[in-house]
């Protein structure tokens, strides 16, 4: 039976990068990315069976440095691009490279061997995105709707596009864009949007919010003090091509129309820390998520800007009586409100993600490790549906 109670699972390593396995959308499947500094770091792919609500997992040795950002091929379950720490000459790079799980490994298996931990495999490695020559990665993220074979990487202030070559064993920078202005200007996320048959990216530097052409690598907007202090991430409305999410250290996450930047269509002011992440769920614009230092995860109802705002609109010749009540929803939007703040974690959230298999369900990832798997409480989930 299907129930609202939070599934945790605990990692021995500190993490804080987490992504769905986009391509899989038959199982519910999720990577993690460890930070350890003494030991091998791993990749953890997390199945969760939703018919025992247990969870599975397999790690894979990662044989560089701490992740700290990783990030799914949209077309290949076994690929993956990681950003991680590399010590050379004492100094510290983040870099970034693209890998490949091992084949039994690249869709969801349910049957976990209890003894995984001693036939440990390791990732394979397809390419090293160089950024000798653009400094610190800080995200890779791939092109929503393609083949898997572009990706951005974004490197302290450039914009990086590549082209990953056949079998994706070699990466070619196509194109490149460069923040510019005063000081050192660094790039903190990216988004790629799946609209405008994505020829656009969003990304995030100190308090401002830029879009970018991938096909003139020039900007097309900027939002110049997005937030009060740093912005933290960006997501795109799957269902309204000019929407925007973004939150940051100021405790706030905005939503913007990239039509008119002058101001925030909506800002919500529930976190009383940094804001590190922002998910739109992919089927139902409303539900949006986010994830903060203040050890909450919140579940929002954003259905006022959602595209569908006046709920599902029902024909007068389809109602019956008891069915009148329905028939408000046709008249005004349906009111904004928070739907859940889950207090599971005991230290600062990095991460939430939807799963790409379940519109329902989502996981959230704190830096000690713990995940925990949460469902959209059902209440909620049949009004939506229903």
């Amino acid at each position: 039976m299907e129930d609202d109670a939070p599934v945790i699972y605990g990692l021995e390593f500190q993490a804080r990068a987490l992504t769905p396995q986009t391509a899989e959308t038959d199982a519910i499947r999720f990577l993690i990315g460890t930070q350890s500094l003494k030991y091998d770091n791993q990749i953890h792919i997390i199945d969760f069976d939703d018919e025992n609500n247990i969870i599975n997992k397999n790690v894979l040795i990662h044989q560089v440095g701490e992740i700290w950002h990783i990030s799914a091929s949209p077309a290949d379950k076994g690929v993956l691009a990681t950003c991680y720490n590399k010590t050379s000459d004492s100094k510290v790079m983040t870099c970034a490279a693209v890998w490949r799980m091992p084949k039994e490994l690249e869709s969801g298996s349910h049957e976990s061997p209890d003894d995984s931990s001693s036939n440990t495999q390791t990732l394979e490695l397809l390419c090293h995105l160089d950024n000798t020559a653009h400094g610190n990665m800080a995200c890779v993220i791939w092109e929503p709707m393609g083949d898997g074979k572009k990706l951005i990487s974004l490197a302290d202030n450039h914009l990086l596009l590549w082209d990953l070559q056949e079998s994706s064993s070699n990466a070619v920078l196509s194109s490149s864009a460069a923040l510019e202005g005063k000081g050192q200007l660094k790039f903190t996320s990216g988004r790629w949007s799946p609209h405008h048959n994505c020829t656009q990216v969003a990304t995030a530097n100190d308090t401002a919010i830029r879009g970018w052409d991938t096909r003139s690598m020039r900007q097309i907007y900027c939002i110049e003090s997005a937030h009060g202090q740093l912005v933290r991430d960006l997501d795109f409305n799957p269902n309204k091509q000019y929407y925007l999410a973004s939150c940051g250290d100021d405790c706030k996450v905005k939503f913007w129309d990239t039509r008119n930047v002058s101001e925030p269509v909506k800002t919500l002011e529930e976190h009383s820390h940094w804001v590190w992440n922002v998910r739109y769920n992919h089927s139902h614009d409303q539900l949006v998520l986010s994830g903060s230092s203040d050890s909450r995860v919140i579940l929002s109802n954003m259905v006022s800007i959602s595209s569908e705002p006046f709920g599902h609109l029902v024909d007068d010749d389809e109602l019956s009586d008891q069915e009148d009540h329905h028939q408000e929803k046709t008249k005004e939007p349906l009111q904004d409100s928070i739907i859940a703040t889950y207090e599971e974690h005991e230290d600062s959230v990095y991460a939430v993600e939807w799963s790409s298999a379940d519109p329902w369900l989502f996981a959230s990832l704190s830096y000690d490790g713990r995940l925990v798997i949460n469902r959209v409480p059902r209440a909620l989930k049949y009004h939506i549906l229903l």
